[in-house]
């Protein structure tokens, strides 16, 4: 328990830690106010499930989402459609940004916000198509690209937060976890899910000889682990996540897109410390991340919501 005086002296610093980072992500994943409603509403999922503990957690939601969208760089179709119709060299906050707030908004939101951000991804989709180095067309509403892009992002979340939460959920939490969010991936249009931590341990073996590090993938990856310029904590949290992130990735990925072994981070990170651990360092980001931010905003209102009369 902290004391008084020391959660005053403590409490600029706080501040300072929780705007560095809402500027990091773009700010808040969404207007808290479309959380608000309608009045009992449980979304697609409540206060009970495990979509609602998992996502969240912020720190094992950045570490997660930092490692699938390296694992997602290995297929080459998917990879096309990024490097063709995606702005995020020139804009990666504000695609940041967006995707925080499809992920939050269909994990929290209710009925008709859900609705809403399903169909803009949708519409999005229908217009990205063309025809990637290797000579194959692609479509990002083809129904395998959306199991392969559902799939990285849910297995990357809960990977991430066995590793960095505070309480990992049981064996039966997270095929129940997985079960769950399989409604996510139904909803854009993929096909066969897996729903299970066997089933998607079954469906990644049978991806990879599907995927490739294609020079698109590899200045994807160059980009990731880039820091936006800004203040050295900023490029320390950063070069954190990144790490993390590259930590959490299957063997086969690692090896398909050149990672040896894993290596403590170079002295730097913490001054005068010498090389740290990757998991030690990011153990310790998520730490702070969790004392700056404090408990879920959206999922706070979002419960109050499904608690309120209809």
């Amino acid at each position: 328990m902290t004391a008084p005086g020391t959660a005053a002296l403590l409490d600029p610093l706080r501040r300072a830690a929780l705007a560095g980072v809402r500027e990091a992500l773009g700010g808040e994943p969404g207007d808290l106010d479309e959380y608000r409603g309608p009045a009992g509403d449980p979304g697609l999922f409540g206060p009970g499930s495990m979509v609602w503990a998992v996502h969240a957690d912020l720190p094992s939601m950045l570490v997660g989402g930092f490692s699938a969208l390296m694992l997602q760089t290995l297929h080459p179709l998917a990879m096309a459609g990024v490097a063709g119709h995606s702005r995020y060299r020139e804009d990666p906050l504000g695609r940041l940004r967006r995707t925080a707030r499809y992920v939050a908004g269909t994990s929290f939101g209710g009925a008709p916000l859900v609705e809403q951000l399903v169909g803009e991804v949708r519409r999005v989709h229908a217009r990205v198509r063309g025809v990637a180095p290797d000579g194959r067309p692609y479509s990002a509403d083809d129904p395998e690209l959306l199991t392969w892009v559902h799939s990285t992002e849910v297995w990357s979340f809960l990977r991430s937060y066995q590793r960095y939460s505070l309480r990992p959920l049981l064996p039966t939490e997270q095929d129940r976890y997985l079960d769950e969010a399989a409604v996510l991936g139904d909803l854009l249009g993929a096909v066969d899910v897996p729903r299970s931590r066997r089933q998607a341990r079954a469906y990644f073996r049978r991806m990879e000889a599907e995927l490739s590090a294609t020079p698109q993938a590899h200045e994807a990856i160059s980009f990731l682990r880039t820091p936006l310029a800004g203040r050295p904590a900023d490029v320390i949290a950063h070069r954190v996540v990144s790490e993390a992130a590259i930590d959490l990735l299957p063997a086969f990925a690692r090896r398909q897109l050149g990672f040896g072994p894993l290596h403590p981070l170079a002295s730097g990170v913490l001054p005068g410390a010498g090389p740290v651990p990757t998991r030690v360092a990011a153990t310790g980001f998520a730490f702070l991340v969790r004392w700056a931010v404090g408990p879920s905003a959206v999922r706070a209102v979002a419960s109050r919501r499904v608690a309120e009369a209809a």
